[in-house]
């Protein structure tokens, strides 16, 4: 593989957005998370993805303003937390994550989880709302059972425009990922790396090998070329620009029906609140 880096115009769009960006979660250190949101950025990124729970939404604002690329090429995500859902508390939650990201508003904007507070009637009403305000371009839903994200679609006075869910060689929820692609809905898969066990898989790493490439680019490749948007957190330079180059790999189809016939399924992220 090349080891010149993508440019931005090499990333493609899956209904308007980054097919790769560079995900938060568990990048509490503010200046490690700033640092690696703005090296992302400068290597080509424009999707960040956060959330309220992170606790690290200054430190992405600080990021992307170290960056030397426009706020306008920039897709930015947040997420509305389970005990925010309630209407005047997603509302007011969110102007304070605008405050702390340093932005007007965002490109998408998704319920966390569907738990606790979460009542699709308010709560989508509430986002629905901050959408006709200008605070964000889209609404999304995050870690949907098919039938919570149908009942979202209907009951929504704006599209549903992405479906975040966990999303790996290990849990390759084929039957979720068409469920909300017929909806017209984006998939965006987290943990796509499986929190890093995919990099000891020996498929995955035989395949690797055969391109010259690392592990981690071929899980990345095989989600893209289904049509999933991916969003790996990286914090170092090396990781951030290695997962990146996975824009350059291109499986056959004899390579990803290997990877889709690995015989594990094994849930990295299992909250006591799941809807599962």
């Amino acid at each position: 593989m090349s080891q010149q880096l993508p440019s931005a115009a090499d990333c493609p769009d899956v209904d308007g957005i980054p097919a790769l960006g560079i995900g938060t979660w568990e990048n509490e250190d503010p200046e490690e998370c700033a640092r690696s949101v703005a090296t992302a950025l400068e290597a080509g990124y424009r999707h960040v993805d956060t959330a309220q729970i992170y606790g690290n939404e200054a430190a992405v604002g600080d990021g992307i303003a170290r960056a030397d690329v426009d706020r306008e090429e920039i897709f930015l995500a947040t997420k509305v937390w389970i005990d925010e859902l309630g209407h005047e508390d997603a509302i007011a939650s969110t102007e304070e994550s605008l405050e702390k990201l340093g932005v007007d508003a965002v490109d998408l904007l998704y319920v966390h989880w569907p738990s606790r507070a979460y009542d699709p009637e308010e709560s989508l009403g509430a986002l629905a709302e901050l959408r006709e305000c200008g605070l964000t371009e889209h609404v999304g839903v995050s870690n949907f059972l098919p039938e919570q994200l149908d009942r979202a679609i209907e009951v929504a006075d704006v599209p549903i425009a992405a479906h975040q869910f966990e999303l790996h060689p290990f849990l390759p929820q084929h039957e979720l990922v068409e469920h909300t692609k017929d909806r017209d809905v984006a998939v965006v898969g987290y943990s796509p790396l499986a929190r890093g066990r995919v990099l000891e898989d020996e498929t995955i790493g035989a395949i690797a090998d055969e391109h010259d490439a690392s592990p981690a680019q071929v899980s990345l490749a095989w989600l893209r070329q289904r049509g999933v948007v991916t969003i790996p957190k990286a914090t170092s330079t090396e990781h951030i620009h290695d997962n990146w180059r996975s824009l350059d790999l291109e499986l056959s189809t004899e390579e990803v029906e290997r990877i889709d016939a690995i015989d594990r399924r094994e849930r990295q992220v299992d909250p006591g609140f799941a809807p599962w």
